[in-house]
């Protein structure tokens, strides 16, 4: 994931906020009316609703602060809130890239190479269990900075009143409410992991064998980064979108004055959605995660490669001068 340092992820990171500031905007908003019930009338104080006799519950009307898509998202945001909000969340955004790097990357080395020697005539699904494993220990360690990104991200609001909510969810619930929504994520990270690493191993050898190389070309690397990126992004979406209604739910249920029962498992959670907004919303944010996600698998995955290969280079030339002497 390194290229020259920490410069490429960190302007990869700066470029792609923005889109995942929308997503999560998208997946964080809910439907103002209940499936099967329309809006009649507001008066001024409140909008009025009454239950659809043919089931239709989409209205003319269109609730303040809901986005109809990606675009009307990008133009809400900076209209309403300024240009800056594009980039809520960025600092530990930051933080996070880093460990979360070094961990998932070296145990992935580590275990791919461990596990095909121990796997024999399966080795080609070693990527798979490897992947699965090291997204594991990365998404358990920066769980927490992620849900301050997830809650700062999710609507405008100071560090000052994150860190009222943070001390009051750790106060009521303890400290396990900074790993909420970690459920969702590992359901989200861990089959995308191994999807990714997958489909990216055998994409990359079908290339070889395409253009008869034994090593494989930066084209190469970030096209096998882009498709398996873009198909695990698709399938692993919904989880996401749990996953950032999880993480926003923090302080508000102290502040109704609800307990911890009602936060409930991630299949509820999906039922929930589902049955409220109906079976799309799992998939909101779609467009800017897609957008996000296969450039930045395929960016972060050529620069990783060009980064082994280098040393790797490095290594034998210095192994022979040892030899030679």
């Amino acid at each position: 994931m390194y290229c020259s340092g920490m410069a490429h992820p960190k302007m990869l990171l700066f470029s792609v906020t923005p889109l995942d500031v929308v997503k999560i905007r998208l997946q964080a908003q809910r439907n103002p009316f209940p499936k099967g019930k329309c809006f009649v009338y507001c008066n001024g104080l409140m909008d009025h609703i009454c239950v659809c006799d043919n089931g239709n519950s989409k209205a003319w009307y269109k609730a303040p602060g809901r986005f109809s898509g990606t675009l009307d998202a990008f133009v809400q945001i900076v209209r309403s809130e300024g240009i800056k909000s594009l980039w809520s969340g960025l600092p530990p955004t930051l933080v996070m890239a880093v460990p979360a790097t070094v961990i998932y990357f070296t145990s992935y080395d580590q275990l791919c190479a461990s596990l095909r020697l121990r796997m024999g005539d399966h080795a080609q699904e070693a990527p798979l269990l490897a992947g699965a494993l090291a997204r594991v220990g990365a998404a358990t360690v920066i769980s927490p900075l992620e849900l301050i990104r997830t809650k700062l991200q999710s609507q405008k609001q100071s560090y000052g009143e994150l860190t009222y909510l943070i001390r009051s969810a750790v106060q009521t619930e303890g400290w396990r409410s900074l790993w909420r929504g970690l459920g969702p994520t590992l359901l989200r990270d861990v089959p995308f992991s191994a999807m990714y690493w997958y489909n990216y191993e055998r994409g990359k050898r079908w290339l070889c064998e395409r253009y008869r190389t034994r090593e494989p070309t930066f084209t190469m690397t970030f096209v096998s980064g882009a498709v398996s990126g873009s198909i695990a992004s698709i399938v692993t979406l919904p989880f996401d979108v749990v996953k950032t209604r999880r993480q926003v739910e923090l302080g508000e249920l102290q502040a109704k004055n609800l307990s911890s029962q009602v936060r409930s498992s991630t299949l509820s959670v999906m039922s929930r959605i589902v049955a409220q907004d109906g079976f799309s919303a799992l998939f909101a944010g779609f467009l800017p995660r897609l957008i996000k996600v296969a450039p930045a698998c395929a960016i972060m995955i050529s620069c990783y490669e060009l980064g082994k290969a280098f040393f790797r280079k490095q290594n034998q030339e210095r192994r022979t001068f040892t030899s030679q002497t």
